[in-house]
């Protein structure tokens, strides 16, 4: 069972994050690594905001990252979240990645529970549209 419910829209790729979301689907999270300066980046983006390079190849990440931050809602913004109602919000930390960070949620942690540096692992869930999205649990 998904972290969200089915109805809830799920990822469209553009043209700057079709790799990105690419490398989703098989279940691999990848981000953008300048060739010119070594710079790591996300979200994806066609310029590295370091050196102005538009050189840069996809770099799979680790399964592990740390929490940022974090938000809980309770209230949802689309009809569809009531049941899911309270849910996290996280921004999870790659620090051997140039501390990139991505948006997502933490599955198995109540909302009182989430703590600042807390380690989590990668798992991969399909929402709605059938697309695989990168989401978290706590780490042991």
């Amino acid at each position: 069972m998904s972290y969200l419910p089915a109805e809830i829209p799920g990822p469209e790729p553009l043209f700057d994050d079709e790799g990105f979301w690419a490398a989703c689907q098989e279940r691999r999270l990848c981000f953008q690594h300048c060739t010119a300066c070594g710079h790591f980046r996300h979200p994806p983006r066609p310029v590295c905001p370091k050196c102005k390079s538009f050189k840069f190849q996809w770099t799979e990440a680790a399964d592990e990252g740390e929490l940022f931050s974090f938000t809980v809602v309770h209230h949802g913004a689309h009809p569809a979240i009531g049941p899911a109602l309270p849910y996290n919000i996280a921004i999870v930390r790659y620090p051997s990645f140039d501390d990139v960070r991505v948006i997502s949620n933490v599955v198995d942690v109540a909302p009182e529970d989430l703590r600042i540096g807390m380690p989590l692992s990668l798992l991969w869930e399909r929402c709605g549209n059938g697309m695989l999205v990168p989401r978290y649990k706590r780490r042991e």
